[in-house]
């Protein structure tokens, strides 16, 4: 196993980073689907400590910040898509960010907000990194395209983006390079897919593992099936998108899209473990955290330590 790690002067540093020093990235954000709430996540999750767990896994923090997100005047629909303007103007800023803070030597943790803020973190990741591949971890593959989406709501469709299936591209979305390729993208966890989108993964042949693989392998096999299609020889950097309803509601009830027969606490956090576990980590997204729709204050607090709980398996966290 490839440690997580080097030494250097008794300080713990990721492989493609100097120091262990990370840029918290708040992005209150929910143009890209219908529910309110979704925005104050990121404040969740930060007032429940993140900052003191991350500092107390030795990582320094260079920068802690809420960007601000301010809708358009005018935002009529592109063909089905709701809110383009807001989503695109929005998503730009987030990918310029994440940019900057690879370039100044930081880890960027972007905390959401919808996953539509993916078309940013992974295109300021990929602009970067460009021989990165990519682990989603969802409920939902978030892979429709502007023609096959159901709703119209861009939280389902980021990956599309970034990979340059939307064709043709709305024009607010020009900006978006197809930066992600198809063998460089693994799901896990997947359990409520879209059939364009089934049709889209067979098509492109995407590394796809449901629920139903984690039963039939266990969790540790999926994400070792998962690391050899998209980084067979271990070498490329990996950009963790993690949207909290990839966990059972049991777990992580205070989300817009729960759905049941998840990955357990446990599951998500071994993923997280695992991927540290590469030295290859070189950022992460939570997203979709929303605190208004919890049930009451116990379900919020689950949700949020949840969240707080996988990060610090991706910031290496061990149990031992």
């Amino acid at each position: 196993m490839i440690s997580p790690y080097d030494v250097e002067d008794g300080v713990l540093t990721y492989r493609f980073y100097g120091r262990k020093n990370v840029a918290i990235l708040g992005c209150p954000f929910n143009g890209g689907q219908a529910r309110s709430g979704v925005e104050t996540g990121p404040l969740h999750v930060l007032e429940h400590g993140l900052e003191e767990q991350l500092q107390s896994l030795d990582w320094t923090i260079t920068s802690c910040k809420n960007l601000t997100f301010t809708p358009p005047a005018s935002d009529p629909d592109e063909g089905k898509l709701k809110r383009p303007r807001f989503v695109s103007e929005s998503t730009h800023k987030v990918a310029s960010e994440v940019a900057d803070i690879i370039k100044s030597g930081s880890f960027p943790l972007t905390i959401g907000g919808d996953h539509s803020l993916a078309i940013g973190t992974v295109s300021g990741v990929f602009s970067q990194f460009p021989d990165a591949c990519l682990i989603w971890i969802d409920a939902h593959a978030d892979i429709n395209t502007p023609a096959s989406t159901p709703s119209g709501n861009i939280h389902g469709c980021p990956v599309s983006f970034v990979m340059g299936l939307a064709d043709p591209c709305p024009p607010q979305f020009e900006w978006v390079k197809p930066l992600l390729k198809a063998n460089k993208l693994a799901y896990i966890g997947l359990r409520d897919v879209d059939s364009g989108e089934r049709e889209i993964l067979k098509k492109h042949n995407i590394a796809a593992y449901s629920m139903h693989h984690v039963d039939k392998f266990g969790i540790g096999k999926v994400v070792e099936m998962a690391l050899e299609r998209v980084n067979p020889d271990g070498s490329a950097p990996i950009h963790l998108s993690l949207d909290i309803d990839a966990l059972d509601p049991q777990h992580a009830p205070a989300t817009g899209t729960p759905v049941r027969g998840g990955l357990s606490l446990r599951e998500a956090c071994y993923i997280c473990e695992a991927l540290a576990e590469t030295g290859n980590l070189v950022s992460m997204d939570i997203m979709e955290c929303n605190p208004v729709l919890g049930i009451d204050e116990r379900s919020v607090t689950s949700t949020i330590s949840a969240a707080c709980s996988l990060v610090r398996c991706a910031m290496g966290e061990t149990l031992l």
